[in-house]
């Protein structure tokens, strides 16, 4: 072998290299199980809205378990995992699953792959649908208004289930803090409710879910009051009358049924709290006072119905001149 042939075949290996990475960098494609569709009668639509943290494999099987109608059965559903970077970690926990036909992890980074044929088909076809979590601002832009958004609605519609975790479960709700600006904590939401804080719209629009705002890492990051500084926008930009917020701690998740019933799984709680008043002060650079909140705190084992809304059995909080008035918690 000659030294330029040898030359010549190396650089080729280079040029070989170089593409594949590039079309991994565009979309990668990450499957375990049975290639072909199963395709079986579904009973939901359900949802699972995971806290950040641990994942509550509890309610990953529940979702499963309600999509295919049984718990101890031979119906089989495939998984579609989707996120915006990442590897394939969730592939063996959830192949491992009863009724788990395969999983398939895609890792979608920009609208062109939103948009691809193979893409939107393997989430058409797919059963459950899972977001991993990561920065919700990334998987506005990326995905919203592509092919990928409507190819996830009509898995809900048909009757499957759809599930997230951290910003995974954040983009879930009707109104959706964007974190697009910067990421914000409590104390400088409620000391200026506008500084860096933005909202999404018209992303998904779950049943049940219609007027809510979900936060998520709730307990351990302390974010109580920067959803009531979210819920208080809502209200004071006209966007609605009233929001409802649904916080869920580190480790837990919040599972809803087809009928709207929700429940906590896991070690820690769900928060709901409502603002259904205007607010007194929510202006731009002037700490936020609105006066009584409504809260609900539901544990593990406890439920929600969001479908009929409790009227009862809630704790008032109000915020002052941007302060809360005592422990939210």
């Amino acid at each position: 072998m000659t030294k330029l042939f040898q030359i010549g075949v190396a650089l080729l290996l280079i040029v070989a290299g170089l593409l594949t990475y590039s079309v991994e960098a565009r979309g990668k494609r990450h499957l375990k199980g049975n290639a072909a569709d199963v395709n079986p009668p579904l009973a939901g639509p359900v949802l699972n809205l995971g806290g950040g943290g641990p994942d509550v494999d509890e309610a990953i099987q529940w979702m499963i378990n309600q999509v295919r109608g049984c718990t101890n059965c031979a119906t089989k559903v495939d998984v579609v995992v989707i996120r915006a970077s990442g590897t394939d970690g969730y592939n063996p926990p959830i192949y491992s699953m009863k009724g788990v036909d395969s999983v398939e992890t895609l890792v979608i980074s920009n609208r062109e792959d939103a948009n691809k044929a193979e893409v939107v088909n393997k989430v058409k076809n797919a059963e459950v649908i899972f977001f991993a979590g990561g920065d919700q601002c990334k998987y506005i832009r990326n995905w919203k208004d592509t092919k990928l958004k409507t190819a996830v609605e009509s898995v809900y519609k048909k009757g499957g289930g759809i599930g997230g975790t951290s910003a995974g479960a954040m983009i879930q709700g009707e109104y959706i803090f964007n974190a697009c600006e910067n990421s914000v904590d409590a104390r400088d939401a409620l000391q200026d409710p506008y500084r860096d804080i933005t909202f999404t719209y018209n992303f998904f629009t779950w049943r049940n879910l219609d007027n809510t705002i979900i936060d998520t890492h709730f307990d351990k990051r302390d974010r109580m009051g920067r959803l009531m500084a979210f819920i208080a926008r809502q209200i004071k930009d006209g966007v609605s009358k009233s929001a409802l917020g649904i916080a869920v701690s580190e480790g837990t998740s919040l599972v809803v049924d087809r009928n709207g019933l929700a429940k906590v799984m896991g070690k820690g709680s769900a928060y709901f709290v409502l603002g259904d008043h205007k607010p007194e002060v929510c202006e731009p650079r002037t700490p936020l006072t609105f006066s009584n909140y409504k809260i609900w705190k539901v544990r593990n084992g406890g439920t929600f119905n969001l479908k009929n809304r409790p009227i009862s059995g809630y704790y008032l909080r109000s915020v002052k001149q941007g302060r809360i008035s005592s422990s939210p918690y």
